[in-house]
């Protein structure tokens, strides 16, 4: 080997090496950004949609709604551990192309062992795409109810509990069947709201009673922050820290909806913006939250 060869050589290794210790520190998220006891959620940056990525510390993984199309998979290259391509659990809360339509390409690329939805319909091809891709699947299909516990992680305690719906939900607008959760570690816990309107809201508070279920640190607003939701009532009977709002910039919708902000600030929740500030993640020990906003943003 000549003198050139060796140094064309030693020019490789050295680029190589210095590849892998610029991108050490993005794998280092991926792979150990989480400590070992950690629950996260993030709520991703899809645009005007709805996406909500869950996982446990030991890797249980829920996606609650898919977002309105392929950006999704853009996020959840940024949040899932390197070269993991199954996911324990999907949720749709309701079937709108908001909440659905990234769960196609989310099926036709990742093994997915149960697929929950609230048991309203749609008449869109979208839709039935998903349908289709479902029974091709073979997952376990769940319609919710309430009081239904999902387990995430039975040692340390960490489940998923459905709030609304209650009953059958198939002849019902699809807003208005909407699956509402809470998510639970701990002393730490957080309200997942679909598109449930201010109706449902206040009909939990009248459920909710001495059990004071309904308290939790994070609220993710209902509805993209449309006027439709977030009650003052339901904001006083949840008396979050935070409250999480998943919208795309410039939507024609104008959300979130100033009414909505006014309730928050009134209440004095500090407001979380997906189109203003990119994906928002949350990390819980089970004593408390650290928020981590913009770990990656979208181009």
């Amino acid at each position: 080997m000549d003198i050139i060869e060796v140094m064309k050589k030693k020019l490789f290794l050295f680029s190589f090496a210095l590849l892998v210790s610029i991108n050490a520190g993005v794998w280092y998220e991926v792979f150990f950004g989480q400590e070992k006891n950690t629950l996260e959620i993030s709520f991703l940056n899809v645009g005007q949609g709805d996406a909500i990525y869950v996982e446990a510390p030991n890797g249980y993984q829920i996606l609650i709604d898919g977002g309105p199309d392929e950006s999704v998979l853009g996020e959840l290259r940024r949040v899932m551990p390197f070269l993991d391509r199954s996911i324990d659990m999907l949720i749709v809360t309701n079937p709108d192309k908001d909440h659905m339509a990234g769960f196609i390409p989310i099926l036709e690329r990742f093994k997915v062992n149960t697929f929950v939805e609230s048991g309203t319909k749609n008449t869109t091809e979208t839709f039935k795409t998903l349908e289709d891709l479902k029974v091709k699947e073979g997952a376990t299909l769940v319609t919710a109810r309430r009081g239904m516990r999902f387990v995430l992680d039975d040692g340390r305690g960490i489940y998923l509990e459905v709030l609304f719906p209650d009953r059958d939900v198939s002849g019902v607008s699809r807003n208005d069947g909407s699956i509402v959760s809470k998510l639970v570690y701990g002393n730490t816990s957080v309200i997942l709201q679909g598109d449930s309107p201010s109706s449902v809201e206040n009909y939990l508070v009248s459920l909710d009673g001495e059990r004071n279920f309904l308290d939790s640190d994070i609220l993710k607003v209902g509805h993209h922050g449309s006027r439709t939701s977030t009650s003052e009532n339901y904001v006083k009977e949840v008396t979050p820290l935070f409250a999480v709002i998943s919208s795309g910039g410039g939507n024609s919708y104008g959300h979130p909806h100033k009414e909505v902000l006014e309730t928050l600030q009134k209440e004095n929740v500090k407001v979380l913006r997906t189109d203003t500030e990119g994906r928002i993640s949350f990390y819980s020990d089970g004593l408390s939250w650290k928020l981590k906003k913009n770990i990656f943003q979208k181009n």
